[in-house]
């Protein structure tokens, strides 16, 4: 049977199909027409941008730190530029295995680990952290024709900071170091200008004058427009602006002084500050021991750390301005002449000393070998009299003497041009109120607690940069300055010179009389007294006080030989002095830790600071030995020209390496492939041998600045 189509109705269904599909058509085209508008029309400046940022991006530039230099020229800080080995862990999948590989290309210490593992812990993951720093042109090489295994590593030229000296001058040059969760969290407080400012910048002052002056140092980041390809790489620049150097910074430091005050403290522990009383200048500024700053520049690794750290010695402490002493006799001056001052005490008043002084049941007595006898205020300064101003400071009272001698610069600061430096203690009865706010049993102030602080002891604890600033006040007869260490800023870039004059502070109501007889007495003290062998010969004339300062108190029927044996126990040298006697040129204090009496140790460097600056005459080597051994007097030997004595040569990264500092930073691959080019040969070759993992190190801690003891307790030794 033949089944017969409907034609009609099979027409009709396919001219609704038809309709349908075209409707469903035209429906598509609109949408994806208007999206098109849209895209094309509404967001077009938006997706432009957006296109243009993928195709264009903008690096910034880091400006080449400025230099440091001393009062001569002497390059103390520079820059250099390295290529270093870089990770981005966002961007890796396995860190630990890509590590490995990599040291198939290029060597990665142990120490280099713990480095990269610290930065990971204060940095986020999508920051580019090194892994390696300062390769050679071999590495380069090696690595840029494997770049392709190794997904989120590259290479990057970097500034590095160099230190040429090494530990000379470290603890006032300070140093730079990467900037952390904590400085970044601080930095966001800052101008939005200033924030700007710091693209692209890895690296800060940390400590010294690299922090005091971050601003002047840093200069202004530069940007550079480039077209990147699909991978990200750079094609070409299209536009660029060069980052502007940071400012040059001109001391007031003479580096061979420094280096050789430095050299004869030897391996003993002090501080030495010399000032120039006519202006504020800082001539020298010495903490013994020192540090190499260098190994900071790049991360230190942890053994470094551990070294500095756990030393006995402190090596990271700042003494000239951090550590904290007893000024000892050293204070005896300053107490005579507040005693001028007040009217306590003329200067022909006759005290009988019998070594011995009591009060309130208890008997201070005087250093061994010290004569009795009557003795008026010059002869106690000349012999360093203990009993004259035990007595005297009974007379004064503490607040009397803390009124007198705060405005000398005592247990206040100095405002020296660098942070973190400390008050010390002038002690009063309201000082000792609030430091005992939590003690109120120990609040009360006690008459017999007065009796020490006449000779530098008791709660008296200040340090080396208040005491050279208040022995220049005394030596101008008043006059005072703020003292500092930079003297000179200089725009490399317009060649301006801006100097910096040391504030004058208003000068003390000292009458010139009074000055006369402190300053003679203590003329006195290098002619008949205590010092007269060191300076024996001297061709001018100069004023000092030896000092002894108790390290700790002794206990009841305890004596000087019981705590003998052990060194950290012994007394403290100290000195300050000026010279010349008329027209100062240079003050200075100092302290030898743990060296016993002033004229053995301290005094014998002060007579050879006094040489090299007023008579230009450098220690033999004889000489040097001696006073570094605590055993000179005047000096000995042949005296030498400075300008025939080297400096000293630093360990500086840049010193190892043979690198030299450059005014450019490369930033593109083309730079990085010319570099590499010369050691293209080298692509193939072996890679470096493995080194055996030591035993695990404690992490490093930041390198902050040592905290101090609180305010040491009262002693009342003997002292001369």
């Amino acid at each position: 049977m033949t089944e017969l189509r409907n034609v009609e109705r099979e027409l009709d269904r396919f001219r609704l199909r038809s309709v349908a599909a075209a409707f469903f058509v035209l429906i598509a085209f609109g949408l994806l027409s208007s999206r098109l508008v849209y895209l094309q029309v509404y967001r077009h400046d938006e997706l432009s941008t957006r296109a243009e940022a993928n195709r264009i991006a903008v690096l910034p530039v880091v400006p080449n730190r400025g230099r440091i230099l001393d009062r001569n020229g002497v390059v103390l800080a520079s820059n250099y530029t390295a290529y270093t080995l870089e990770i981005t862990p966002s961007k890796v999948e396995n860190l630990e295995e890509t590590i490995n590989a990599l040291t198939q290309v290029v060597e990665i210490q142990p120490r280099d680990r713990r480095r990269f593992k610290r930065q990971m812990e204060e940095s986020k993951s999508f920051e580019s952290l090194p892994i390696r720093t300062k390769l050679t042109d071999v590495e380069v090489a090696r690595f840029l024709a494997q770049r392709f295994r190794f997904a989120g590593v590259d290479i990057k030229a970097r500034l590095f900071r160099n230190y040429p000296l090494g530990e000379t001058g470290s603890h006032m040059l300070g140093y730079i170091g990467r900037i952390n969760q904590a400085e970044k969290k601080a930095m966001e407080d800052w101008d939005d200008d200033v924030l700007a400012n710091y693209r692209g910048t890895e690296y800060i002052g940390k400590l010294g004058l690299e922090q005091s002056y971050e601003s002047e140092l840093h200069g202004a980041t530069g940007y550079e427009e480039v077209e990147t390809s699909a991978g990200g790489r750079a094609v070409r620049r299209l536009n660029s602006r060069p980052p502007t150097p940071g400012n040059e910074l001109h001391l007031s430091i003479d580096i061979k002084l420094q280096a050789m005050v430095e050299e004869l403290f030897g391996e003993r522990r002090g501080a030495l500050v010399a000032i120039d009383p006519r202006n504020g200048e800082v001539l020298a500024f010495v903490s013994k021991p020192t540090f190499d700053p260098n190994l900071f520049v790049d991360g230190i690794d942890a053994d470094s750390w551990r070294d500095l750290n756990e030393n006995p010695d402190k090596p990271l402490l700042n003494r000239a301005m951090r550590g904290t002493y007893p000024p000892g006799s050293t204070f005896k001056p300053y107490m005579a002449m507040a005693a001028l001052n007040t009217g306590k005490r003329s200067p022909s008043v006759v005290i009988q000393d019998n070594l011995t002084y009591s009060f309130g049941g208890r008997t201070f007595g005087s250093a061994e070998g010290d004569r009795a006898g009557p003795k008026d205020m010059r002869l106690a300064i000349v012999t360093s009299s203990n009993v004259y101003f035990y007595s005297l400071a009974n007379e004064m009272g503490v607040d009397l003497i803390h009124d007198q001698l705060e405005p000398f610069g005592f247990g206040r600061k100095t405002d020296i041009d660098l942070e973190g430096e400390v008050t010390g203690v002038l002690p009063s009865q309201d000082w000792k109120r609030r430091y005992f706010a939590k003690s109120p049993a120990n609040q009360k102030w006690f008459p017999g607690e007065t009796i020490s602080l006449g000779i530098g002891q008791g709660y008296n604890s200040f340090t080396m940069l208040q005491l050279a600033t208040a022995v220049s006040t005394l030596s101008t007869g008043g006059q005072r300055y703020k003292p500092r260490l930079v003297r000179e800023i200089e725009d490399v870039v317009k060649h301006d010179q801006r100097h910096i004059a040391s504030d004058a502070l208003s000068a003390l109501p000292l009458r010139p009389a009074d000055v006369d007889v402190i300053r003679n007495a203590m003329n006195g003290v290098t002619l008949e007294g205590t010092s007269r062998a060191v300076f024996a010969g001297a061709a001018y004339q100069s004023g000092g006080k030896t000092g002894t300062a108790q390290a700790i108190g002794l206990r009841a029927g305890q004596t000087y030989k019981d705590i003998k044996a052990d060194e950290r126990k012994r007394d403290h040298s100290l000195y300050i002095a000026f010279a010349p006697l008329e027209a100062p040129r240079v003050a200075l204090a100092l302290i030898v830790e743990n060296a016993g009496f002033g004229s053995t140790s301290a005094a014998p460097i002060a007579r050879r600071v006094f040489d090299y600056v007023l008579r230009n005459e450098y220690p033999s080597e004889e000489d040097m030995a001696l006073v570094r051994q605590g055993k000179a007097t005047a000096p000995v030997g042949k005296p030498r020209n400075p300008a025939d004595i080297p400096l000293p040569t630093g360990t500086g990264a840049s010193v190892a390496m043979g690198l030299v500092p450059t005014p450019e930073l490369a930033t593109s691959e083309a730079a990085l492939a010319a570099s590499a080019a010369s050691a293209a040969t080298a692509v193939g070759s072996a890679p470096p041998a493995s080194t055996p993992v030591p035993p695990g190190a404690p992490k490093p801690a930041s390198a902050a600045l040592p905290v101090l003891a609180p305010a040491p307790k009262p002693s009342s030794g003997v002292e001369p």
